[in-house]
């Protein structure tokens, strides 16, 4: 070929063409990035629960309470798993893996029951791994029968088997080394080494050693675990000072406080209606700049006592107690008898001063200063607290921590283990976690009560950065439909780290179901706080019924105690039946006999067909409780009663006895009740299980 003609082709190439595009030798790959390790384990673990804030602050629990541990785990294709929890205590001590099993077939989620035995900050984490003895039980039962691979699935199986018998303990291993030999003979029928594999020792030995591969583990997850009454108790507010105070019929002298040694006299009372805990509003001397008079006026006479919450005077602030009160070894006294009548004394924590606060002319940094220079008093517009100067945090805040902290321990020094914090929402967050946990670090036992009757966000939040129980919505949830929603709510995922201390009332808020209801209504509002709540709590004067509000529409008592002394006479209203402290009695004895009560977890709602009657059980292994209420105070309400029978631990068709703590009635149940309440003569069944009858 001539090399013209050659050339001629080459340049015909329709890539040699001019103005086409030339292809060039491909690049060879760049090595690629290194991939990042997985994050999910060989067996995935996921939704772990109880867990708070993923991991940031720990779950809850009290010494002795059972909760269950759940996660979704799962592996690919058929083969089979197991999974278990595993606890470390508080000296770092892992206990044994504690089986988990599916709770509903097919939905990989996996759960069992703990319980912390000591107080402490717990771990626990999930263990997962593959079984390869219960898939070759699995398949064993499918093939064998079948003829299909026989001797081959014996093999295998003698040789899992022989492995288990590895791991077991010597005083347990013979049964399941003898069974890999027999898997293993082919002399035996085939029926009878399966028969053998599948038995129920066998499975239950394998199932306390399982043989274990590809064990996956979670991280660890922080449990802290309390006191039992930072869960289960009954509490009683009410205010030294009008215990014992005393007027002067012929008004040549004002009125004369009580004191902590007269308030002593009360505690007795007290202590037989089954409380618990005494909780006492601030104790501290009470400013007199911009005092409130009667009934929130904004003037005060020359014996009006003031707003306990107006801390600081010049005979001292929050370390100190008022004069009129007595002394502190007075107070002493009083808390060392409450506790000789099986009484913790709660004392209100109030972050705030008077315009007299000591405070003020030592640590005016410490409070928010405006254009003119005076001192920003507290504000809540249109409402105005003049006697109030709420603390700054941020100025000074390490000056104010430090200065906080001394006083939290000062009233530890003396007796005080429980503290009623009041309006914790309106201080930073953060320097609640920190003080807690300071305090926690040294005094575990010491418990802290959120009075934040605030946003669901703020509520919350504290709950989990440490407080050990929290104030309610209780007093504004009046309906049945309210009142389970909620209660649903509170017993459900937030029962991991939020602990509600049910309030029937308080010294500002007598709710307009009180106003008008009359005495069903406070005996109606009782029954359901002591047992839809573990912790529950009354406001001294609840007990006589008192319920007139300052105004119509007003949440705000008339005669107010938070502004003037209230002295009661008990024995007379106890003597002319105007009391309702005979059923308190009764619903805190009934509280401490069943354990199920102490309990908030295990609540559940059973199903009336009128919407005034709710129905409601909670059960603790044998203890079982069941009650209806009628929520009408005014009127007859009746209605058939459904139960759920496998909350109350019964099949559907069973018939039991139930027995009427209240009435003293007993009755035959099933699953469908009739029930007719009457609210001024028997407003609630509380119903005991007695016997079951298939």
């Amino acid at each position: 070929m001539r090399v013209d003609q050659k050339m001629s082709r080459e340049q015909n190439r329709p890539e040699n063409r001019p103005g086409a595009r030339r292809e060039t030798a491909a690049a060879p790959d760049p090595a690629p990035d290194p991939a990042p390790d997985p994050v999910i384990g060989r067996i995935p673990i996921l939704d772990v629960r109880p867990v708070v804030g993923c991991g940031r602050w720990p779950a809850k629990a009290v010494v002795g309470e059972t909760f269950e541990v759940s996660a979704t785990v799962f592996r690919e294709g058929h083969e089979k798993l197991g999974a278990g929890v595993v606890l470390r205590d508080p000296l770092g001590t892992a206990g044994p893996v504690l089986p988990m099993r599916e709770t509903v077939p097919g939905t990989d989620r996996m759960a069992t029951e703990v319980t912390p035995t000591e107080p402490g900050l717990w771990h626990f984490r999930i263990e997962a791994w593959g079984d390869p003895i219960a898939h070759w039980r699995h398949d064993a039962q499918i093939k064998i029968p079948r003829g299909q691979d026989v001797e081959l699935m014996f093999t295998e199986g003698s040789r899992l088997f022989a492995r288990a018998a590895e791991g077991l303990p010597s005083h347990e291993r013979a049964p399941v080394a003898r069974l890999a030999r027999d898997l293993a003979d082919p002399t035996i029928p085939g029926a009878d080494r399966l028969e053998a594999a599948l038995a129920p020792d066998i499975y239950d030995l394998i199932a306390r050693y399982p043989l274990r591969e590809l064990v996956t583990t979670s991280e660890w997850f922080p449990l802290v675990v309390h006191r039992e009454r930072a869960l289960f108790g009954s509490w009683y507010e009410f205010f030294p000072r009008s215990e014992g105070a005393s007027f002067d019929p012929m008004g040549r002298r004002g009125p004369m406080s009580g004191t902590f040694r007269t308030a002593m006299k009360r505690l007795p009372a007290i202590a037989e209606m089954g409380f618990d805990v005494v909780y006492l509003p601030p104790i501290h001397p009470i400013g007199r700049t911009f005092r409130k008079g009667p009934n929130n006026t904004l003037t005060a006479g020359p014996y009006d006592p003031g707003s306990p919450w107006a801390i600081g005077s010049p005979e001292g602030g929050h370390d100190a107690v008022h004069p009129d009160l007595g002394t502190i070894e007075d107070f002493d006294a009083f808390v060392e008898h409450a506790g000789e009548l099986g009484l913790e004394v709660a004392l209100d924590l109030a972050l705030q001063c008077s315009p007299d606060h000591p405070w003020v002319t030592e640590h005016p940094e410490w409070f928010t200063h405006r254009a003119d220079g005076t001192i920003a008093y507290a504000e809540n517009p249109p409402k105005k607290y003049q006697d109030i100067y709420p603390l700054n945090f941020d100025n000074d805040p390490e000056g104010i921590y430090q200065e906080i902290r001394r006083v939290v321990r000062h009233w530890m020094a003396h007796g005080v283990r429980i503290f009623r914090v009041d309006n914790p929402h309106t201080k930073p967050v953060p320097f609640w976690e920190r003080l807690l946990a300071d305090i926690a670090r040294t005094d575990p036992d010491v418990l802290f009560l959120a009075e934040a009757f605030t946003r669901p966000a703020m509520m919350h939040t504290l709950a989990k950065i440490g407080f050990h129980q929290s104030y309610t919505y209780f007093t504004w949830k009046n309906s049945r439909h309210e009142l389970e929603e909620y209660f649903r709510e509170l017993s459900g995922d937030a029962a991991v780290y939020m602990r509600p201390n049910v309030f029937v009332n308080t010294p500002d808020i007598l709710n307009e179901y009180l106003v008008h209801g009359g005495r069903p209504a406070f005996e109606i509002r009782a029954i359901l706080a002591a047992l839809l709540s573990p912790t529950w709590g009354v406001y001294s004067g609840y007990e006589l019924i008192e319920n007139e509000p300052v105004r119509p529409g007003s949440e705000e008592y008339r005669d107010s105690e938070k502004y003037q002394y209230k002295p009661r006479d008990w024995a007379a209203a106890e003597r002319e039946g105007r009391s309702i402290a005979p059923l308190i009695t009764r619903l805190n004895a009934f509280r401490r006999e069943h354990p199920a009560l102490h309990r908030l977890r295990n609540l559940h709602f059973h199903s009336p067909d009128q919407p005034e009657l709710i129905c409601f059980s909670k059960r603790l292994e044998e203890d079982a409780v069941l009650v209806v209420v009628n929520l009408n105070p005014h009127q007859v309400r009746e209605a058939t009663v459904y139960l759920d029978m496998p909350a109350l631990g019964m099949d559907w068709q069973d018939r039991f006895t139930v027995h009427d703590e209240l009435s003293g009635e007993s009755y035959d149940w099933g699953q469908a009740n009739y029930v007719r309440l009457d609210p001024h003569t028997h407003p609630a069944h509380i119903f005991t299980l007695r016997s079951r009858k298939n």
